[in-house]
């Protein structure tokens, strides 16, 4: 998932998340929590809004879920990092990071190539990607806009 819209730098430099860009994570986490979608913990970059899209994701989804900060979630971040974790993952989780790294991070779990994207990441959009046996398969995707 990547974090929902954030005040410019200029504006306030720990860019946290924005009205519209909390109710958007809102909005996308009542959508998510109606799916039968599950996991097990929940990881964020560190980065102020990514953990306050990471928080409120896991109260819609989750109360007791595990939310905390993960290495590998960074915007510049090789995405081989968190292809890692996923890999050695015993159940679902979700991982909540910036661009360009989660579009990246989807390329190389699809196609093996983090330069060959496979989607786009707006704010507050989410993209599951399933494993069966050692192949990933993108799922389905959800914004705020998504019915």
């Amino acid at each position: 998932m990547r974090h929902g819209e954030a005040f410019p730098e200029t504006q306030d430099p720990r860019r946290p998340l924005t009205p519209a860009g909390r109710a958007n994570v809102e909005r996308l986490a009542r959508l998510a929590a109606a799916r039968p979608i599950r996991a097990s913990a929940i990881f964020h970059s560190g980065i102020l809004r990514a953990r306050q899209t990471a928080e409120i994701l896991g109260t819609q989804l989750a109360p007791d879920i595990q939310v905390q900060q993960i290495s590998g979630l960074m915007p510049g971040d090789d995405p081989a990092i968190a292809a890692a974790e996923l890999e050695t993952a015993q159940d679902s989780i979700i991982l909540v990071g910036h661009l360009p790294h989660m579009n990246r991070l989807a390329a190389l779990l699809t196609n093996g190539d983090s330069d060959r994207g496979v989607v786009y990441f707006s704010p507050a959009s989410m993209v599951c990607c399933s494993r069966k046996d050692s192949q990933w398969t993108l799922a389905w995707m959800l914004t705020p806009d998504s019915t």
